[in-house]
């Protein structure tokens, strides 16, 4: 393996992981370096505000400490801290092995994964700058211009980051992943703000975001709500766009620990103790849903190996480096995966499934059901509901959730909006409505309002939910 050093003479990632490793006196090291740049536009009113960029850098040191007992028994301590440099780098190693020190032998110890070295490990960190958003502000003017000619307001801001990240180890793992990371979020209100409309869109590179067309989708909404419909507290059939679904489903991955399962405290356990491994979570439903996540899915791509920086029921830091491939967490209705740690899998005799940090649904023949204008003229009486906000879970057991409906809620009547209803609170669960889609759309890229700036990389379809549960009028707006 070469030595990189920056042409500045200061200390560039690499160099930083090895000497944090060769400074390192514990049975076991772990070092992960993370730099990223960050550009963003926002604007208000109509009017772009404020555009800029911004770097920064973190290192994250894990020690392992097996006190002549093994790996199996072994302490752990992690601290990370930025602004790290080769002159301080032996502060943050030191501080993590006194943390190791100090603890107890780890529930998740085991031995450090072992070593391979990725092919472009050498390389600098992947940057962004304004330049990103060159062929999107052009386009962010006219969608402006066109909401003054209507007398709306846009508001909203894009964001792109590119991070990178080295994972290195005594073990002699190498490992480095540039991740791209995008999104734009518009919200647009009437003259006299007294209608909104929301939406969010993914992106990689901006290349895709086509941003007139988005504000002049929001122009539409904000049409439909000019007739104002008061409807009560009920069970409605409604339609739920990919980003309302990713809304749920990413919910559900997240309550996917399998020692949350194994412990009966989730909805993945069973009543008398341990997982639903094998069991359907479709219930008589005639669609039979496969929720997955790949490090390769196209568009959606991310680290393809496990980086965590802490332990708890999802992932080790034992595990830092872990290879990961496709897996399927509910395959054809069918729950087949949970998100488990090495330390835990094993003890259950099943494979490791760590988590990915992307999350696809499909829930269509191949993924290509009809689109979300199609299921809207299909419509003869329902709703369909844009967006939710404020989303908390009120039943591990069961993953009933509850929140909010925001910026458009609409009565759909023979194929067409005909207004907008009233805010309302619901109470669903994301499993339980796994067991009652009465029609899937096709599954596309998404951003998820509620989650989407920790959770960027989803795809999913736009559901039909026959008695989707509105538990009562909500006054927000």
């Amino acid at each position: 393996m070469s030595t990189v050093f920056s042409q500045s003479g200061q200390a560039i990632p690499q160099q930083l992981v090895e000497k944090a490793l060769e400074l390192s006196r514990a049975d076991g090291a772990v070092v992960l370096v993370d730099a990223a740049t960050d550009a963003n536009l926002r604007w208000a009113n109509n009017t772009l505000t404020t555009n800029g960029v911004t770097a920064g850098q973190q290192v994250t040191v894990i020690s392992t400490k097996n006190g002549g007992t093994g790996a199996a028994s072994a302490a752990v301590g992690v601290v990370g801290r930025s602004g790290v440099d080769l002159s301080t780098i032996e502060d943050l190693v030191r501080a993590s092995e006194r943390a190791a020190e100090e603890s107890g032998p780890a529930d998740d110890a085991a031995d450090l994964v072992p070593g391979r070295v990725s092919a472009d490990w050498d390389e600098a960190p992947a940057q962004t700058d304004i330049s990103v958003f060159s062929a999107f502000a052009p386009a962010l003017g006219e969608a402006l211009a066109a909401a003054r000619a209507e007398g709306n307001l846009l508001f909203g801001y894009a964001e792109h980051s590119l991070g990178t990240q080295y994972l290195g180890s005594s073990t002699g793992l190498r490992l480095r992943h540039a991740q791209p990371t995008g999104s734009v979020q518009l919200n647009a209100k009437s003259g006299d703000r007294s209608r909104s409309a929301w939406t969010g869109v993914p992106t990689a590179d901006f290349s895709d975001v086509d941003v007139v067309a988005v504000g002049q989708d929001l122009a539409q909404r904000l049409e439909w709500a000019k007739r104002k419909i008061d409807l009560p507290a009920g069970r409605y059939e409604t339609i739920l766009p990919p980003s309302s679904v990713a809304d749920l489903m990413i919910y559900a991955y997240w309550a996917a620990a399998l020692r949350d399962a194994l412990d009966g405290r989730s909805v993945y356990s069973t009543s008398g103790g341990g997982s639903r491994l094998g069991e359907s979570v479709a219930g008589s439903s005639a669609i039979k849903a496969t929720l997955r996540s790949d490090p390769n899915a196209p568009g959606l791509e991310c680290a393809p190996y496990a980086a965590a920086y802490s332990s708890d029921a999802s992932e080790s830091v034992f595990d830092n480096g872990l290879p990961l491939g496709r897996t399927e967490w509910i395959k054809d209705g069918q729950l087949s995966s949970l998100v488990g740690t090495r330390r835990t899998a094993a003890a259950a005799q099943l494979p490791t499934t760590p988590f990915i940090d992307n999350l696809i649904l499909d829930a269509a023949p191949g993924g290509s059901g009809p689109t979300l204008n199609a299921m809207t003229g299909a419509t003869r009486d329902g709703l369909l509901l844009t967006s939710m906000w404020y989303i908390r879970e009120v039943d591990p057991q069961t993953l009933l959730l509850t929140g909010l409906t925001r910026d458009g809620v609409y009565k759909v009547e023979g194929g067409e909006v005909v207004g907008e209803v009233n805010n309302f609170r619901f109470n669903e669960s994301p499993v339980s409505l796994l067991s009652r889609i009465a029609e899937a759309g096709r599954t596309e890229r998404t951003f998820s309002r509620e989650w989407g700036e920790y959770f960027n990389r989803t795809a999913m379809p736009a559901l039909r939910i026959p008695d989707f549960n509105m538990s009562s009028v909500s006054p927000a707006s």
